[in-house]
């Protein structure tokens, strides 16, 4: 209870929050590192997992190449980017190591989430005449949204929590008033620095979560209308008998 009296002090003290060292400046460089980042990694991720799950080919290789993403870790490849030309860049070290780290688990979720549609319901859209661009984006993608969201929530915290240590090589953020905390022997701030960090996350899971039960409602509706039921039977196929008939008229 001592250090968290102490965090407590220090975050309600106003000079803490001012400044270029304050918790509102570094808060801002915080969520602009994260917010990027994440950007950045849905532009790269989700369009070429949700294409590579529909066409159904290339995603072992995908995802293999993503697992090799996680295995790598986003201090050692900052740390390697701290030794390069790229040191005097400002933010863009850690951006790049962030949308690394956020690539796999969009990238994963999306692909992994397209191909778990259920095949018949595919089938089904496409018997009733819908085009490879409607059973995309009325069937497919609505049922794989589920997944994609988890994806999109996972690497949105993930990269929230770890761009935390972009302050172990010079770098903004939250962080900072950690590593000063450190510097200083200032477990109280420390304390006060990792609760933020806390907070911030479970804030932005919170904001994903809205934005989720916003954008849901369109999710059964599409499922509902492809999957072929006792009033609407499922269209004939190629082979069946009633699709000869017409093709010999």
């Amino acid at each position: 209870m001592g250090e968290l009296g102490g965090a407590w002090t220090w975050l309600t003290t106003g000079a803490n929050w001012s400044g270029q060292n304050g918790v509102w400046h570094r808060l801002g460089e915080h969520a602009y590192v994260s917010g990027v980042s994440m950007l950045l990694a849905c532009l790269i991720a989700l369009p070429l997992a949700l294409w590579l799950g529909h066409i159904g080919k290339g995603g072992a290789l995908a995802i293999n190449i993503s697992n090799v993403g996680r295995a790598i870790p986003v201090f050692a490849v900052l740390a390697l980017f701290m030794i390069s030309p790229l040191r005097n860049s400002g933010f863009l070290p850690t951006i790049i190591a962030l949308v690394l780290f956020a690539v796999p688990p969009l990238l994963t979720n999306a692909y992994v989430g397209m191909r778990e549609v259920d095949r018949a319901v595919v089938e089904s859209a496409k018997g009733m005449g819908m085009s490879g661009t409607q059973v995309f984006t009325r069937v497919e993608l609505p049922l794989a949204y589920p997944l994609v969201m988890t994806g999109l929530r996972s690497a949105a915290v993930q990269v929230v929590a770890t761009a935390t240590i972009a302050a172990m090589v010079g770098q903004g953020g939250l962080g900072r008033i950690i590593t000063a905390g450190f510097n200083t022997y200032n477990t109280a701030q420390v304390v006060a620095g990792a609760i933020l960090v806390a907070l911030l996350a479970l804030l932005v899971e919170g904001a994903l979560l809205l934005l989720d039960r916003l954008i849901a409602p369109a999710r059964p509706a599409a499922s509902e209308a492809a999957r072929p039921t006792a009033a609407s039977p499922a269209p004939p196929t190629a082979t069946t008998p009633t699709t000869k008939t017409r093709t010999t008229v």
